[in-house]
């Protein structure tokens, strides 16, 4: 999700006729755009910035770029206390496109805008929610990155997601489909769907003469694209057990440019950690849909997301974790050692596991894939 709101922020920065360049030292105007769901990703963001004006001091430049900090960490009080000095601009993604309108309507010349401090303020600006219809700069010319919906409703108790991104607002079908006719055009093979929950997708058609018709799910949709688009191959991320249905099965059966390997985040084996996760589902559930999908699409395989050093869990929860892994024999799994983080309700609970002991968990699942 992240590279691809990347490219709709780069193709708007060149609308604007804003010029990319390839060394970061020599940017009038530096964009982070930010990832919060593990510390890592943020600990990259303080050392690139921090490495931005260590490489201006050095060469004692007094022209300094102007650098906004847009994406997951835009709106935590922490960071933006923390990088205060440094960022000129914290904005939400959704914001982006009047941020930088505002800027460069100031002057053609970035720089100019830059050397008056002239500075747009988010609390000036209207909010602007229809940022997904951008026209991306695509990082790849075969395979292409497509938002059907953003932010999330289910709030794991681990996940910043929700307070990141906010509540789930599925993009309209006429969106989707203008986006991927013109991928087809330029001979485009492959194409993602994206969503924080992506089978969780719902868009009602007001425009339709019949309600049925125009009353859009995630199965509807997949098989609609599909159908309409036989030379394109279809993947989707991220799904949740809770809404990966049969019936999504079944549209995945019977269309073959719908790719058989299958993103499904298990998080832990344990009941009492998925429970502790927020995580409606059991052990049981999750691996009776694996054996169901593999009744219904030939050759299916699948690939997971688990979490290792979540609070509380011990030896016994671990090893269930393990029994996943042996059952369903995943092509793939990111394996993340738990971090907390600020602002969900498992923050409270502490980090009472050691780092050596959630990089050995991760070995041993590692080792099994």
């Amino acid at each position: 999700m992240n590279e691809s709101d990347s490219e709709r922020i780069a193709g708007f920065l060149e609308s604007q006729k804003i010029k990319p360049t390839k060394e970061i030292n020599k940017a009038d105007l530096v964009i982070f755009n930010t990832c919060g769901v593990r510390q890592m990703a943020e600990d990259r963001v303080y050392g690139q910035i921090h490495n931005i004006h260590v490489a201006r001091n050095m060469k004692h430049e007094t022209k300094k770029p102007l650098i906004i900090l847009t994406g997951c960490l835009a709106n935590r009080k922490d960071v933006q206390r923390r990088l205060k000095d440094k960022v000129d601009l914290f904005c939400e993604i959704k914001d982006f496109p009047d941020v930088i309108a505002s800027i460069a309507k100031q002057s053609r010349n970035i720089k100019q805008n830059i050397a008056k401090n002239e500075i747009a303020t988010v609390a000036t600006l209207p909010r602007n929610d229809n940022y997904l219809t951008i026209i991306p700069k695509y990082t790849n010319q075969h395979t292409a990155y497509i938002p059907i919906m953003t932010g999330c409703n289910n709030f794991c108790s681990y996940c910043v997601v929700p307070y990141a991104r906010g509540r789930e607002i599925s993009r309209p079908i006429q969106d989707i489909l203008k986006e991927i006719k013109n991928l087809a055009k330029k001979n485009c093979k492959e194409i993602i769907l994206l969503g924080q929950n992506v089978n969780s997708y719902r868009f009602i058609d007001k425009n339709s003469s019949a309600d049925e018709a125009g009353n859009y799910n995630f199965p509807k949709l997949l098989n609609s694209l599909a159908q309409s688009f036989p030379e394109i191959k279809f993947k989707f991320l991220t799904s949740h057990p809770k809404d990966f249905s049969e019936k999504l099965m079944k549209v995945i059966a019977k269309n073959k440019n719908i790719s058989r390997e299958i993103h499904l985040p298990i998080q832990s084996g344990s009941n009492k950690i998925l429970k502790a996760m927020n995580r409606p589902y059991t052990q049981k559930h999750y691996l009776d849909l694996i054996k169901k999908a593999q009744k219904i699409i030939p050759s299916v395989s699948f690939t997971t997301d688990v979490i290792v050093g979540f609070p509380s869990e011990t030896e016994k929860d671990f090893q269930e974790s393990v029994k996943v892994f042996k059952k369903v024999q995943f092509n793939e799994a990111y394996i993340n050692k738990y971090s907390p983080r600020p602002g969900t309700t498992a923050y409270k609970l502490g980090d009472p596991i050691s780092w050596d002991e959630k990089k050995r968990r991760e070995k041993v699942l590692r080792n099994l894939l």
